[in-house]
């Protein structure tokens, strides 16, 4: 008769190589799966939750600066406004005040378009484009 052998235990099994019952090794696996697809979809709804909020975050502050340039607007009108009574204030005509002020207004806006302009070049990045192209090779037809 065979002698019956006691159960090893599993880190002894693991060390001499010898793999665990079937029914083991798949209960196993099947928890591993489980417990990986909870984190998944934890992980997943951790990052719809945080897109929710910042796309909460990006309304608010769109909307906030469109209250803020209808408001600079309407104070860029005041100081129009302001000026054109100061003209008038001065002894200019009605008509005239309020067409230095226009003109005013469009030189400082064709003065910001130049400056518009000359920053676009910037944004070309026409250093890095001039390292990036290949060295011209010296001529040896001589």
């Amino acid at each position: 008769m065979e002698s019956a052998k006691a159960p090893e235990p599993k880190g002894e099994r693991a060390a001499t190589g010898e793999l665990p019952a079937a029914s083991g090794l798949l209960g196993d696996a099947s928890a591993l799966w489980h417990e990986l697809r909870g984190a998944l979809h934890d992980q997943l709804q951790l990052a719809v939750l945080e897109a929710k909020l910042a796309g909460t975050s990006l309304a608010t502050m769109v909307a906030a600066g469109v209250m803020v340039a209808l408001l600079l607007v309407t104070a860029w009108l005041g100081l129009v406004g302001a000026g054109v009574l100061w003209l008038i204030g001065m002894g200019v005509a009605a008509s005239i005040a309020m067409l230095m002020v226009v003109a005013a207004s469009v030189v400082f806006a064709l003065a910001l378009c130049y400056l518009i302009r000359r920053q676009s070049r910037h944004l070309q990045f026409p250093a890095t484009l001039r390292s990036l192209r290949p060295m011209p090779t010296p001529d040896r037809s001589s």
